[in-house]
């Protein structure tokens, strides 16, 4: 039995950023929301939603008024592959909705995911890879160049996959995973690696996505990571800055507030 369980864990460090913005800023619009609810909230369930629950719950998130919905992982299961289909062949997705679909940085499982969505007027292809240190070295027994490599491979190939569909528009979205546990510095070397491949105009924008996988600080300082993120990533003019807050900390709210203040267009 540990005696004093507080001294187990070192606090985290915040980023040095003195002369943050965020504070003074105010929300004057609406950020993009992009609901996760099939997705995110599947998963957690012991038993998941079948294709016909699944689209019943898709209609209702429409119906609030979502134009960017996240429905599922279609290379992790036959069931989000088969409602991805039923989404695209029984015309089900309105003309000013777009969906998402989730996809690691594998090629078997990308060239799945684009099978998934054939058809599509428009999707949002979304790759992610943990990039933390403790990913680097417990999961992928790697460095950092080791999983930039991961992050730009990925991209390489959803670039090549969806180059053969061009009859849908693509959107990419690239989250470098545990963004919230990550050297500020390297995540914008990854992102900037991931967009000089991608090539985002002004008129077609990519999204790069930071999500604090593990709510492992205060609001006020996944705001920093944020502001720091938004001031120094590369074709910032080019990119949607989205956000992604978990709740370990019951904060998600109020970091994905501050995050807008900091920054972020979009919130997931």
């Amino acid at each position: 039995m540990i005696a004093n369980p507080a001294q187990k864990y070192r606090r985290f460090e915040p980023i040095q950023l003195p002369d943050r913005q965020w504070p003074n800023q105010v929300i004057e619009k609406a950020p993009i929301w992009m609901s996760t609810d099939l997705r995110d909230g599947n998963q957690a369930l012991i038993d998941p939603m079948s294709v016909e629950t699944k689209i019943r719950y898709f209609k209702a998130l429409v119906g609030m008024g979502f134009k960017e919905i996240e429905v599922g992982f279609p290379s992790a299961s036959d069931t989000d592959f088969n409602l991805v289909r039923r989404l695209i062949e029984e015309n089900l997705i309105p003309d000013d909705v777009t969906i998402e679909v989730l996809t690691q940085a594998r090629q078997d499982l990308i060239e799945r995911t684009v099978e998934s969505l054939k058809g599509a007027r428009r999707a949002i292809l979304h790759m992610y890879n943990p990039i933390a240190p403790g990913f680097r070295k417990i999961v992928y027994n790697t460095d950092k160049a080791g999983v930039k490599e991961i992050a730009e491979r990925g991209t390489r190939w959803v670039k090549a996959l969806t180059d053969q569909h061009p009859e849908t528009q693509w959107v990419y979205q690239y989250s470098p995973e545990v963004f919230s546990s990550t050297e500020v510095e390297f995540a914008k070397e990854v992102c900037d690696a991931v967009s000089a491949i991608w090539q985002p105009t002004v008129e077609n924008k990519m999204i790069i996505n930071l999500p604090a996988t593990v709510e492992m600080s205060t609001p006020n300082t996944y705001a920093d990571q944020i502001e720091w993120m938004h001031r120094n990533l590369n074709h910032r003019d080019s990119i949607i800055l989205s956000v992604h807050p978990h709740n370990d900390r019951g904060t998600a709210v109020a970091a994905a507030e501050l995050a807008v203040m900091a920054g972020a267009d979009r919130v997931e």
